[in-house]
């Protein structure tokens, strides 16, 4: 449990961001020798996404230090799955990627900065270039939801995919931190930011059992289903967001690499409710 880990000193990398962003890579890149991000020799594009998991420091207040965070957008009413938390990410777009994946392996971009970049590159080129073109799609992609300056991220490496459940899609998590950009500027896509403290994720306290009714979206609007999961409640002003889904799955397979933390068993959880309208896999 995060707790006994806690109290032999794990609890360091979250007042040490430098330590911290180190011991990611490393554990990262040891996941990644024993098992293959990329099982198949071709990524389908039409099925594939790519996210930028993404990771800084945020001040809660004036008073507390920075402390080490996940980055997140709210989805906007105009996208599919509005209100849910996601990090910045889309398709892959073949030509623009393909250039841009180019451009992150010159030196002092973030890719070149990597320092196993070249291990991967001198071990498997379909795969190098696999990893440069789905991490190019997600720095485009973070560009274009919320101004992320792709020159301040430090790649951290990819993590493990995720395969959607409402659709025919699977994601690459590209895990990076960003060391000085503190604002960003959202764009039609994302209604806001939203900055969730890695203390908070490694804290039970904040997990719930997230009781969903999806309403008319898969019974014709005659009775609603409601289906139980796991998610973290994140407390914002006077507002909680609900962390759930495949991101969330994203997440706990994070805290699991990287500080040996499982979130509560679900049906030790308080419930929480809340239901999906009939915009939710088509946006406004």
């Amino acid at each position: 449990m995060w707790r006994e880990k806690d109290e032999n000193g794990m609890s360091d990398f979250l007042r040490n961001p430098s330590a911290l962003t180190e011991h990611i890579i490393r554990v990262l890149q040891e996941r990644n020798s024993r098992e293959r991000i990329f099982p198949r020799a071709t990524i389908e594009l039409q099925t594939t996404s790519a996210v930028l998991f993404l990771l800084g420091r945020h001040f809660r207040n004036n008073k507390d230090p920075a402390e080490p965070s996940i980055i997140l957008n709210k989805r906007s009413p105009k996208v599919k799955q509005p209100g849910d938390l996601c990090f910045p990410g889309g398709g892959v777009a073949p030509r623009l990627d393909s250039y841009l994946s180019k451009l992150l392996t010159l030196p002092f971009f973030p890719l070149a900065r990597w320092p196993y970049w070249s291990k991967w590159r001198d071990q498997g080129q379909r795969e190098s270039r696999n990893l440069a073109l789905l991490f190019a799609a997600s720095i485009r992609e973070s560009l274009e939801e919320m101004c992320l300056n792709p020159l301040g991220v430090k790649f951290l490496g990819p993590m493990p995919s995720q395969n959607l459940v409402m659709f025919p899609r699977v994601i690459y998590p590209m895990a990076g931190w960003i060391t000085r950009q503190t604002r960003f500027l959202p764009n039609w896509e994302v209604e806001k930011i939203v900055r969730i403290s890695l203390r908070d994720l490694l804290n039970p306290d904040y997990y719930a059992r997230y009781r969903l009714d999806f309403g008319p979206l898969y019974t014709n609007g005659k009775n609603g289903t409601t289906q139980d999961f796991s998610c973290f409640v994140h407390k914002e002003q006077e507002e909680n967001e609900i962390l759930w889904g495949a991101t969330y799955r994203m997440v706990m397979v994070f805290l699991e690499l990287v500080f040996g933390f499982s979130p509560p068993d679900i049906e030790s959880l308080p419930v929480v409710f809340g239901a999906l309208d009939k915009n939710y896999l088509t946006g406004s």
